[in-house]
């Protein structure tokens, strides 16, 4: 019974991960740039920012729709901007490390750029990383960033790491950057 419970534990796991599905056709991705298909499936591999790119392959089809939505709707902090807005800019930069097929990515990204641009934070200072449903991406020298969940927001000063936001914040984005900063 113990052996079973085991088995059937262990399919569920892996039933319930991300999966790999099959690779949209030209003819799709051209009715999704021109907004006259139906939803996009984010899982489709075809979808996915892989490696280095920039904000705008988030503000273009097929992302636009969740990016501009989840930057729009953000209801941020105004006590925690405020703090962040008189901390220095001076030596920081950030890395983000996100799936755009993630639901987590998708929603916390969105709001962290809407922070990033309250704030007036560079943006030549910001590095998209994507990666794919087992975490990893065609980036040299990924495997030392040691991603395990995404999205990861990683805080640099002077190219050395203060913290991290990983998955969810703690608090808000905009209070837990606050609260990585303001220790130095």
């Amino acid at each position: 019974m113990k052996k079973i419970s085991i088995v059937l534990i262990s399919v569920l796991i892996i039933s319930s991960g991300c999966k790999t599905k099959r690779m949209l056709t030209e003819s799709q991705i051209m009715a999704e740039q021109a907004g006259t298909a139906g939803t996009t499936d984010f899982t489709e591999q075809i979808t996915w920012l892989l490696g280095y790119f920039t904000k705008d392959r988030m503000t273009t089809p097929p992302h636009s729709g969740w990016y501009q939505k989840g930057y729009d709707e953000y209801k941020w902090d105004e006590g925690a901007v405020n703090k962040l807005t008189e901390l220095s800019k001076t030596g920081l930069s950030i890395k983000i490390v996100m799936g755009s097929w993630c639901p987590d990515s998708r929603r916390e990204v969105p709001r962290f750029m809407r922070i990033l641009d309250l704030w007036g934070f560079p943006p030549e200072k910001v590095t998209f990383i994507g990666v794919d449903d087992a975490k990893l991406s065609p980036v040299g020298e990924y495997d030392k960033l040691d991603i395990q969940r995404v999205p990861t927001f990683i805080l640099y000063k002077n190219n050395i790491e203060t913290g991290r936001i990983i998955e969810t914040p703690v608090t808000s984005l905009e209070q837990d950057m606050v609260n990585i900063l303001a220790k130095e």
